[in-house]
């Protein structure tokens, strides 16, 4: 005859060879499981559903010790049959709570399987937004858990820098992450994008980055004026009587003169150099394969570089077989004499098509002189003779290097 499980009833229980259990007499379904180890478990027994066919269920409440007294389990079995009476499979909720995936779990599956229209250097943002934001701040919740409230903190959070760290990485390497607003919105961009692969993959339904107010994105309006033209050739010329690298210096020189990016520039190949017709022929870049245009300007600047033998870059690295990769630390020192601290090497982009567009020059001839529009559409051009696209290329590059000989020769 089954009896009611007190504190007297546990403690006089002793292991036998094998595991065994105690039943309640009052509470039909609240027990205690003897292990053979000695250790004793209250449990919590029932059927999901009507009939003998129902599944039988069987949940841990809790080893016996404190808070689990025979009193205070039998409360939590009480709740927990409750709920199976009114149709509730707690068991089956705790079993399935265990499968959800963490915030982690979810970034490391996007990025395995949810990225594969991604360039490389833009995967490898990601992966620094995520190991340095997402991961510290979000990764150990599970996704279902969470909220808009959660998103709207961990913006709040990177742009006060919470996640601010500055670490050594590799033996002369660094990783200096400062956060800010500009670093938030762009994270929770990111954020969005990876829960929104969770909601296509079926393991949420909603996405907690929806209504989620972000900070205004300044990074694309910063642009150089004439002024500031002026004295950043002054700052060319002088670091180049200095004895400046001249990759760098000619780096610089083209991504103010074509518009184009730092990679696209830094990697060049000469086999991607057509002076015939004036065109860098890029076998691929941010948006695939792409033309930019060789202003007359741009042309000079590369006809002044030597070609090394032995390597198929423009600027090819002097330690490796890569391509030079220092003129982010040229930029920063230059940056600081004339006073532009805040001028990115991507800024002098954003210069080429703020100076074409104070000359009056159509978005649309913008976009492709940028590279803006697909492959296919830049490519119609290289078929024509004096097109637009080219004669808006030169003007644009006069103007700038205009300003950049007037800062070289102090103005005369």
């Amino acid at each position: 005859m089954s009896r009611r499980l007190s504190l007297a009833t546990v403690k006089a229980a002793k292991p036998e060879d094998k595991d065994y259990f105690l039943w309640d007499g009052e509470l039909k379904g609240f027990g205690l499981k003897v292990c053979k180890g000695g250790r004793k478990v209250y449990v919590c027994k029932y059927r999901a559903g009507s009939g003998r066919s129902a599944p039988s269920r069987r949940m841990t409440i809790g080893a016996h010790g404190s808070p689990w007294t025979p009193d205070a389990a039998r409360k939590e079995a009480a709740r927990l049959l409750g709920r199976v009476a009114q149709g509730e499979d707690p068991a089956r909720e705790k079993q399935d709570a265990k499968a959800v995936i963490s915030v982690a779990e979810l970034c490391d599956r996007y990025l395995k399987a949810g990225v594969a229209t991604k360039k490389a250097s833009t995967l490898a943002t990601d992966r620094g937004r995520i190991e340095r934001h997402i991961k510290p701040l979000l990764g150990k919740m599970r996704i279902t858990d969470v909220t808009r409230a959660d998103v709207a903190q961990f913006l709040q959070d990177v742009a006060a820098g919470k996640t601010a760290v500055d670490l050594k990485t590799r033996k002369r390497g660094r990783a200096i992450v400062k956060g800010g607003k500009g670093t938030a919105t762009r994270t929770v961009g990111l954020l969005g994008g990876i829960f929104t692969y969770a909601i296509d993959a079926g393991w949420l339904k909603e996405n907690p980055v929806r209504g989620v107010k972000r900070f205004r994105d300044r990074r694309n309006e910063r642009f150089l004026d004439a002024d500031e033209l002026t004295r950043l050739g002054e700052a060319l010329a002088k670091a180049e009587a200095e004895g400046e690298n001249p990759y760098a210096l000619a780096i610089i020189r083209l991504l103010l003169l074509t518009g184009a990016r730092k990679g696209e520039i830094e990697r060049l190949k000469w086999s991607e150099v057509d002076r015939q017709f004036q065109y860098l022929r890029l076998g691929d870049s941010k948006t695939g394969q792409k033309l930019i245009v060789l202003n007359q300007a741009s042309l000079s600047v590369l006809e002044q570089v030597p070609r090394m033998k032995g390597t198929e870059f423009v600027f090819p690295a002097s330690r490796s077989d890569g391509w030079y990769e220092g003129t982010p630390k040229v930029w920063a020192r230059i940056r600081q004499t004339v006073g532009l601290k805040d001028v990115r090497l991507h800024d002098l982009r954003h210069s080429f098509a703020s100076a074409a567009a104070s000359g009056g020059v159509s978005l649309q001839l913008i976009g492709a002189l940028l590279g803006h529009k697909d492959g296919a559409t830049t490519a119609r051009y290289a078929h024509l003779g004096e097109d637009p696209i080219r004669n808006t290329s030169n003007l644009v590059s006069l103007s700038i290097l205009n300003a950049l000989r007037s800062g070289e020769t102090g103005g005369k």
